[in-house]
């Protein structure tokens, strides 16, 4: 399976690179093209997990260079999780696409091929300067995706986006080269060999640097006092892009996870567990400032996207503890926060589209009134993390993660209140939309909407159901994927050799 490793990073590379080329031409070869590539993702996804079950950690060398010279793509259970994770999700987006989205503007899915190929290759990358390349790859086609079908404020939206995230590139490079120059080494399980031999008076330095690679990543995941670029941008994009762009902020999440554990571990000596002290009371400020913001938006798209950054809250709250409980509960929580962000995103949009406005205001009755409330319902039961469904199981297992920690009266108090105020916020914006009748919004829009963007919410949606039907043994593939990220030996050997672990 080793040679399976580069396919993720590969297909969607080809299939964006024939699109560019000339096939985006033909509509429906474009189509297919795009969806034949994105369900070979998820099929090779699907094959990459059940092989992270099986062994270890693999590596793959490009060029056969050894490690950690050359560059390097690393599958573990988590990264694994990772690719199915972003596959799954792409093939309900992309379904929703095709009823009519990808029609508004030019280069849609060869945009979106190169967007997946920066995601997976963030995943997998074993070495810090290629994370930074596949940061890159993924910014620069969310940029074309996120002005997708033109508009003033689309374009306005997209140029904060723009400038946050080059300014989060240049902190980046300097926080690598901070890295570099204490430890001679960018590959991440060689630096995971070298941070804990690096000496006292080079502490300052590297500690420096690991805070701000913290300082980068939070940007990404939208965490406190770096939040601020996410509900504008979100609530701007199309739908689809959107949903799309669930998968971002989890890029960030993911690299606080893999950073800190594997490189500035329980084995890095002074600079061991480093971000904890600030990732905590960041990620409960970044989930009280989230569900605030659901209280006061008058637009449902802003209600999500709120609501996407409470919930980064809540997950980097678990993941802060750095405990392999509250690591896997974290893990759990990410699943579902994906899901459930995505699923609304797309379920607002065609809210929207029937109602004639996203006002979270009275308006008039439309068509489908009662498929459209039941599931903004359901959906807003799991973001709140009422029972039954997966948002309810993640918020428990965090919970029941920190009753060991010092911080679990803070813990269990603000995730208890937000999660309040997050029903409360739903609840609002259910009876104004579907319910009360009158005011200013525009008549609902007559006549037949397509199918497939209603099938592709539908399913998207219900993941948080399997999630729940299947919490064993998602869970017990989580708890097993904590462990692993707790004592990072086989991904070290998996890079480097068995031998190195001599000189940890």
């Amino acid at each position: 399976m080793s040679h399976w490793i580069i396919l993720p990073v590969i297909l969607p590379a080809i299939a964006a690179s024939l699109l560019l080329l000339g096939l985006n031409k033909d509509q429906a070869l474009e189509r297919t093209v795009a969806l034949a590539s994105t369900a070979a993702q998820f099929a090779v996804a699907v094959a990459l997990t059940v092989a992270a079950t099986q062994t270890p950690a693999e590596a793959y060398l490009l060029g056969n260079w050894p490690a950690p010279f050359g560059i390097v793509l690393v599958l573990d259970r988590l990264s694994a999780m990772m690719l199915l994770l972003t596959s799954a999700l792409a093939l309900f987006v992309l379904l929703y696409a095709l009823g009519g989205w990808d029609k508004r503007g030019r280069h849609f899915h060869a945009l979106f091929q190169f967007q997946l190929m920066g995601v997976n290759g963030a995943f997998l990358t074993g070495d810090v300067f290629n994370l930074f390349v596949f940061y890159e790859v993924l910014l620069i086609a969310s940029y074309g995706l996120m002005v997708h079908g033109s508009g003033g404020e689309r374009l306005k939206a997209g140029t904060h986006y723009v400038i946050t995230n080059l300014t989060g590139s240049a902190l980046f490079l300097i926080a690598v080269t901070m890295i570099y120059g204490v430890t001679g080494t960018l590959n991440m399980a060689d630096l995971a060999v070298k941070v804990p031999q690096v000496a006292a008076g080079d502490q300052g330095l590297l500690q420096a640097g690991a805070l701000l690679l913290l300082l980068v990543f939070g940007i990404k995941a939208a965490l406190v006092p770096l939040h601020f670029w996410l509900p504008g941008t979100y609530a701007a994009s199309s739908a689809p892009v959107a949903a799309l762009f669930a998968i971002m902020t989890k890029v960030g999440a993911y690299s606080i996870l893999r950073f800190y554990t594997l490189i500035f571990g329980a084995d890095a000596g002074p600079a061991a567990f480093v971000a904890g002290p600030w990732l905590l009371p960041a990620a409960l400020v970044t989930m009280v400032i989230g569900m605030v913001g659901m209280l006061a938006a008058r637009q449902l798209r802003w209600l999500v996207a709120f609501g996407v950054v409470g919930s980064m809250g809540t997950l980097l709250t678990g993941f802060s503890l750095f405990t392999a409980e509250a690591l896997s509960a974290g893990m759990y929580y990410m699943l579902h926060s994906t899901f459930i962000a995505a699923g609304l995103f797309l379920l607002v949009e065609q809210i929207s589209i029937r109602r004639g406005s996203d006002a979270v205001a009275p308006g008039s009755s439309f068509a489908g009134i009662g498929l459209t409330s039941s599931l903004f319902m359901a959906a807003a039961i799991a973001m709140a993390g009422l029972p039954p469904l997966s948002g309810f199981l993640g918020k428990l297992l965090i919970l029941d993660a920190a009753r060991d920690s010092g911080a679990m009266g803070w813990i269990w108090t603000l995730i208890l209140v937000t999660s309040f105020l997050s029903i409360v916020a739903f609840a609002r914006a259910g009876s104004l939309v579907f319910w009360k009748r009158g005011g200013d919004v525009p008549e609902a829009t007559s006549g037949p909407q397509p199918v497939l963007p209603l099938v592709a919410t539908i399913g998207v949606l219900a993941m948080t159901a399997l999630l729940s039907a299947f919490a064993g043994p998602v869970s017990g593939y989580l708890d097993e994927t904590a462990r692993q990220l707790m004592a990072p030996t086989d991904y070290i050997a998996a890079v480097l050799g068995a031998d190195a672990l001599a000189s940890r």
